[in-house]
């Protein structure tokens, strides 16, 4: 049985839509990567999988326990890391008191192992931690208690790149020991780094769910041509030529030659073919960025059109798309949903 099952797991807030029919499963040491922009409904599936709230219809297995089981689903958590995406602890105590607590409830089998990882400063105050600090905090209280499955909801908000690194080293060697890990992210190159399969949810469905690699496959390459001779877009008649860009030369250059961009997801034989027809000053055929494939399933319009753009290569307007859903997570988000226990228990939100 995979350690992780949803089936039709569906989750609205009246008549918003969380999430709706997502069905996949997680399998044994396996790291999982669950890909969407703020607001897409990743943070919903993983407070619903965590028992923190009710699907609307449809269920999923965490370790074999239905999440609609409360019971079994209790049962199931003791062997379940997780670490929020904001964690929440009492600040007024210390964080070396915050590992004691957690220990006592679920044991402690790594934490000097993961304290030479992750050191948060573990004789002051938590109320005094910097975002990064409490993060790592949070990391240890995951993996303390060397659970089968850990559930991670963007584990890496707040590291420092360094420390960024070192989690992603950290997560690689878990698979290694045959640990299954599942973790929402919208930080798309950690996804390449450390994940073998991934799934991309938007508006709170599912609409890919494959290999990594066979997403960079599928994604094709992005090639730049830089021609002697003008070029427009219809210039570029390969059937798989997609977001065509051409940039036309200075003015004050004066000499017709131009550059076209574009992603290509066709067989080579035909790209040379038409290269063979143009006086190449420089070409450039490089991997697509994993932004360009990740933001393929989120363009609600044709992926093959063509711009022309001025000698600076800029246009009026011109915005960075993948920045656009920085803000904000829509209905998902609960300050203190992640099940941390406020008042005088030192107890944070891996063990609600």
């Amino acid at each position: 049985m995979p350690p992780l099952e949803l089936d039709g797991l569906t989750k609205y807030y009246g008549d918003v839509r969380g999430v709706e029919d997502l069905s996949f499963a997680v399998e044994s040491g396996e790291v999982f990567g669950f890909l969407g922009p703020n607001g897409a409904g990743k943070t919903t599936t993983i407070r619903t999988l965590m028992g923190f709230q009710s699907p609307t219809a449809g269920t999923a297995r965490v370790l074999g326990a239905d999440v609609t089981d409360a019971g079994a689903l209790r049962r199931a958590r003791a062997n379940v890391g997780f670490l929020p995406s904001e964690p929440s602890f009492d600040d007024r105590v210390s964080g070396r008191r915050i590992l004691e607590y957690h220990a006592g409830l679920r044991g402690d089998v790594r934490s000097d192992e993961l304290l030479e990882l992750f050191d948060p400063p573990l004789d002051r105050d938590v109320g005094e931690y910097s975002r990064g600090n409490r993060q790592m905090l949070a990391i240890v209280i995951a993996f303390m208690h060397d659970p089968e499955l850990v559930i991670m909801d963007e584990p890496t908000t707040g590291l420092d790149p360094l420390k960024q690194e070192q989690f992603h080293r950290f997560v690689r060697d878990e698979r290694e020991r045959g640990k299954t890990l599942f973790f929402s992210s919208h930080v798309l190159s950690e996804v390449r780094k450390v994940c073998d399969r991934v799934g991309i949810v938007r508006d709170g469905r599912l609409a890919a769910l494959e290999d990594v690699e066979a997403l960079l496959e599928r994604s094709g390459k992005t090639v730049r041509v830089h021609a002697a001779s003008p070029l427009a877009p219809e210039d570029v008649t390969l059937a798989d030529a997609h977001d065509i860009e051409v940039t036309e030369a200075a003015a004050e250059a004066d000499d017709g030659a131009s550059t076209v961009s574009f992603t290509y997801t066709g067989a080579y034989d035909p790209l040379l073919d038409w290269l063979g027809g143009f006086d190449l000053r420089d070409l450039t055929i490089e991997e697509a960025p994993l932004e360009a494939v990740f933001m393929r399933f989120y363009d609600d319009g044709p992926d093959d059109g063509a711009t022309v753009r001025g000698p600076t290569g800029a246009e009026a307007g011109e915005s960075d798309d993948r920045e656009r859903d920085a803000d904000g997570d829509g209905p998902e988000r609960d300050d203190h949903g992640d099940g941390s226990e406020r008042g005088g228990r030192p107890a944070e939100s891996t063990d609600a």
